[in-house]
């Protein structure tokens, strides 16, 4: 366990828990919890141990969701699942990727697609708040496995970011799902793709374990109640939040490329 004074812990844990409600809602909780680690663990702390907490903490926030989410939402677990190994194969390459570029190129292309992304779901106030009525070929499912799985995963691997929010939207357009259904899916390919990620930092042993076992509870808490609170106020809710993220996730890359 890191030597951290008292109140910097509580600080820590009540944005566990809000990460893990944001996550669970509509993705883009790593946008709390990553900046809050870093600014929260002792300044001698590796980045390598940052991640691989992150990465800890998050998967339990995420498994959490998903099981409740699947527990009322019509999610089709199988094809969530090979959407996840698809996400994990991208995020893989995109990390070897990203050994040989500079990410910063691609950030004001992220901001603008994010902005565009924005105005859509503006302009098209029905966007996700209904289901499709007739069933989901095999065509858009194997879409589905290539834009929101190899696609969005290599970008997670890649840059990062806003990975939740993205697939959110690539699974209401593809699928046809609505925003709560396009939620909980997401949450399954996440842990597919947050277990890959956890497996390696805790092979290398850049964990911290204790720590991240007392915010994982904080986050499980925030991301269970974001997940009863996204099925009982439906897509519209979703939608408010959706936005919010987008916004939020814009300042943030705008923030690191001009002005940190």
């Amino acid at each position: 366990m890191p030597d951290i004074p008292v109140l910097v812990l509580v600080l820590l844990c009540l944005a566990a828990l809000a990460a893990g409600w944001i996550d669970a809602v509509v993705g883009g909780g790593g946008l709390l919890l990553l900046p809050a680690l870093l600014l929260g663990l002792p300044a001698a702390t590796p980045a390598a141990y940052t991640l691989g907490t992150n990465k800890a903490i998050a998967i339990v926030g995420t498994g959490g969701a998903a099981l409740t989410y699947v527990r009322k939402a019509p999610v089709e677990v199988g094809t969530a699942v090979r959407i996840g190994l698809a996400a994990l194969a991208g995020s893989s390459a995109g990390a070897l990727f990203a050994a040989g570029m500079s990410t910063e190129v691609l950030k004001p292309v992220i901001m603008v697609v994010l902005l565009a992304v924005a105005a859509f779901v503006i302009l098209r106030p029905a966007f996700g708040t209904a289901p499709a009525t007739a069933p989901v070929g095999r065509r858009r499912k194997l879409a589905a496995i290539g834009l929101a799985g190899l696609g969005i995963g290599f970008y997670d691997g890649l840059i990062g970011p806003g990975t939740g929010t993205f697939l959110v939207l690539a699974l209401t357009a593809v699928l046809r799902l609505d925003l709560v259904t396009a939620s909980a899916t997401a949450k399954i390919v996440n842990c597919c793709t947050n277990a890959g990620a956890l497996a390696t930092f805790a092979w290398q042993g850049t964990v911290l374990w204790r720590f991240a076992a007392l915010l994982a509870v904080f986050n499980l808490a925030g991301a269970t109640l974001g997940a009863r609170t996204a099925l009982k106020q439906g897509s519209g809710f979703v939608r408010v939040v959706l936005l919010t993220v987008v916004f939020a996730l814009v300042a943030n890359l705008a923030y690191q490329q001009w002005l940190a």
